[in-house]
């Protein structure tokens, strides 16, 4: 700041108040944007994470274009059940995301016949049909499959069971590649709210 030698004491005063306050306001937008960034950051990658849909895969739940909110968190402290709508990096391209659902857990045994889904819990011999009310009436699952999953496998399938590509295409999925579960549906705005994953099933 060039000072003026004709300028009075209390000019210079009121000009160095100025300046001073100018300062702590940089000062404080500064802290402002690094307390954003540190809180930001981490539940950008850590937390939470945007996934936007693509394709019919998952009709009549989740559409083509919906921005979804994925809950990265929980499974950290829980395992992944059966029911959750869940993200997960593709098996033949880990760069590649994909939505499905879970509807067999590590260890059980299941079979698609006649258009139907049956799943054997780990240590029963005992199959059983699996209901699922999310399902549009009348969907079939097409296929011819039987296949025990390991320990550390899920079977993953999409809602609308003619037009997915998921297990049935590329086999059981390891734990490892699930990334989190559906938990917010951010747009459209007119569906905005939080996604159920808590299914009741007849197993």
């Amino acid at each position: 700041m060039n000072l003026d030698k004709n300028q009075k004491p209390k000019e210079l005063e009121e000009n160095l108040t100025v300046g001073k306050q100018a300062a702590v306001f940089v000062w404080e937008i500064f802290k402002v944007v690094v307390i954003s960034l540190a809180i930001i950051i981490p539940v950008r990658y850590f937390i939470i994470k945007p996934f936007y849909v693509k394709g019919a895969s998952m009709e009549p739940n989740f559409y083509d274009r919906e921005y979804l909110i994925i809950n990265e968190i929980s499974y950290y402290f829980e395992t992944p059940i059966r029911g959750d709508s869940v993200v997960f990096r593709y098996p033949y391209d880990p760069n590649q995301y994909f939505i499905k659902r879970i509807v067999a857990m590590p260890g059980e045994k299941i079979k698609i016949s006649d258009g139907k889904v049956f799943i054997t819990k780990s240590g029963q011999t005992e199959e059983v049909l699996l209901e699922e009310d999310y399902l549009l009436p009348a969907m079939k699952t097409l296929g011819d499959v039987e296949v025990e999953l390991a320990l550390d496998e899920y079977y993953l399938l999409g809602d609308n069971r003619l037009a997915s590509l998921d297990s049935r295409a590329f086999g059981p999925v390891k734990r490892e590649y699930i990334i989190g579960k559906t938990l917010l549906r951010g747009w459209p705005l007119n569906q905005f709210g939080l996604v159920g994953n808590d299914l009741e099933y007849n197993l």
